[in-house]
């Protein structure tokens, strides 16, 4: 069974709701549909019914619970707690009406926060900043977690390496040029996901362009403090660097550049040292191995909101749809 095949399955045996306000495009609308006929999560569309309804022409929406923001019996206890919520931040009823009417966004988190949906996933017509600016503002970062990061589920066909070629890439869709202290979080975090979605043990490599010190640079000092923190905060997780990508993810130049790392050669979760790195890197392997990438997938909301990349096909949609149901599971 595939990656996302199975990703499905595990979403089906413990159903949740995934809200998707992104309805006047139609590939939000053909996911819907798929998700349905699948039964991979129950779905929340926002907006006019007849509207949705006449776009979705020959897909069937019937399962879903469309969601017009001016006919909403909830909108006025909604708005009420929008302006408790961020009361301290300006928030007037005025406000908070406005963005609720209007922002399908702000409402879509607001029903993951009111418990209606379990989850959101979005960014098909809308940026990164657009997605995340209420799920950090109402949601919040999860307890525990430093930052909120973003990775990419690659997996890579015909692959030796990683798990069965399963790796996830983190940071590689939100974090510009993290600290060594946010390093290390991404490292705890993508950890936490990757056994969360893949199911296996993760064994973390801190990506450089140095290991074990054959270069000198500051960009390799982050790295190797990033390893020591995230060593010391979580000392049950195998996670080792400075490591090439090479020295990470093939045994026989990891036994070679790093003969006493329980890390090298084995790694399945690549943390790369600033987005830049982990960008380039995903698309490199998505476009020269073929490889399906899944993402980008946000971790550290306090609950799943997902975003999604805006070239993203139906099908994408789904797979993260999927991705967010499973996400919904651990909460």
């Amino acid at each position: 069974m595939s990656f996302i095949e199975n990703i499905k399955a595990r979403a089906k045996r413990d159903k949740k709701t995934i809200v998707l306000p992104e309805t006047s495009d139609i590939r939000t609308l053909k996911a819907a549909h798929q998700v349905l006929a699948e039964g991979i999560a129950d779905v929340i569309l926002i907006g006019d019914e007849t509207a949705i309804t006449n776009k979705a022409e020959g897909l069937d929406l019937s399962g879903a619970t469309i969601i017009n923001p001016e006919t909403f019996e909830q909108m006025d206890a909604y708005i009420a707690e929008l302006v408790k919520l961020r009361e301290k931040k300006g928030m007037t009823t005025e406000k908070a009406s406005q963005l609720l009417h209007r922002d399908p966004l702000f409402l879509g988190v607001m029903m993951v926060k009111q418990g209606m949906a379990d989850g959101m996933v979005a960014g098909a017509i809308h940026a990164t900043a657009d997605v995340l600016r209420p799920s950090l503002q109402i949601l919040k970062t999860a307890p525990g977690t430093k930052l909120v990061s973003a990775f990419f589920v690659m997996v890579v066909p015909d692959c030796e390496y990683g798990s069965n070629g399963t790796f996830i890439f983190s940071d590689a869709g939100l974090n510009q040029n993290p600290s060594a202290e946010e390093l290390a979080a991404i490292a705890q975090s993508s950890a936490k996901s990757f056994a969360q979605l893949v199911g296996e043990e993760p064994v973390v490599g801190m990506l450089s362009h140095s290991t074990y010190g054959s270069a000198k640079h500051a960009d390799v000092d982050k790295v190797v403090e990033a390893t020591r923190i995230a060593k010391e905060e979580a000392p049950q997780l195998k996670i080792d660097g400075e490591l090439q990508l090479d020295a990470a993810i093939v045994p026989s130049v990891g036994s070679a550049k790093a003969p006493n790392s329980d890390v090298a050669g084995k790694a399945n979760v690549l943390v790369f040292p600033d987005l830049d790195a982990g960008n380039i890197g995903y698309k490199l392997v998505q476009r020269l191995a073929k490889a399906e990438a899944y993402g980008p997938i946000t971790q550290g909301i306090a609950k799943p909101v997902n975003d999604l990349s805006r070239g993203c096909s139906a099908e994408d949609i789904v797979g993260v749809v999927a991705i967010t149901a499973v996400q919904a599971q651990g909460n």
